[in-house]
């Protein structure tokens, strides 16, 4: 089987891409610490995705393929790694635990410029066909062509290995709220 093209999102793509993030999520141990209760993740998690997609879809930094099978949500140097900015309609201990997060995050970035790639998901539909690697790659490719790095978070101690394998370095920990890697990957 070929690999997809990959291709820059649009805002038509809104759709495929927020359902794909929610499916790929769905057990990731970040998002269930934010949204934790099974009949609500659906609404809060798409909410959650569709914000970042809003906020990101304008600069060019959200690379997909396969139709939104996979996606890799960047955040360029120039966008000053803002928070989420939780949309108003979750519940208090819902929008309480998403900006305690951001905080705790936002606070362990560097503060030199960097490529942050602040969510990579592909759908369960399409997985272990390399997808994910292949369309962070879009994302790795033009943070090297401006000489930056390329910093990500995980909280999946099994992303961790093949985040490792893809070129990526461990720069630092958070054990709370949720055990959670930093890691970086080097100007090429």
């Amino acid at each position: 089987m070929t690999t997809p093209e990959i291709t820059l999102a649009t805002p038509t793509d809104r759709d495929a891409v927020v359902g794909t993030l929610v499916a790929a999520f769905v057990k990731d141990p970040i998002l269930r610490h934010l949204f934790p209760d099974d009949a609500t993740y659906p609404h809060y998690a798409a909410t959650f995705f569709g914000n970042l997609f809003d906020k990101r879809v304008h600069r060019s930094s959200i690379w997909m393929l396969g139709g939104g099978a996979s996606v890799a949500v960047w955040e360029p140097p120039d966008a000053g790694h803002a928070s989420t900015d939780a949309d108003p309609d979750y519940p208090a201990d819902v929008l309480a635990r998403v900006r305690g997060y951001d905080e705790v995050v936002h606070a362990a970035l560097p503060a030199y410029p960097f490529w942050y790639l602040g969510v990579l998901g592909t759908h369960p539909d399409s997985a272990g066909r390399g997808w994910g690697r292949v369309v962070m790659r879009a994302g790795l490719d033009q943070a090297a062509a401006e000489g930056l790095p390329a910093i990500l978070e995980t909280s999946n101690p099994g992303n961790v290995e093949l985040y490792r394998h893809a070129g990526w370095e461990e720069m630092g920990y958070l054990a709370e709220p949720v055990p959670t890697w930093i890691m970086q990957q080097p100007p090429r």
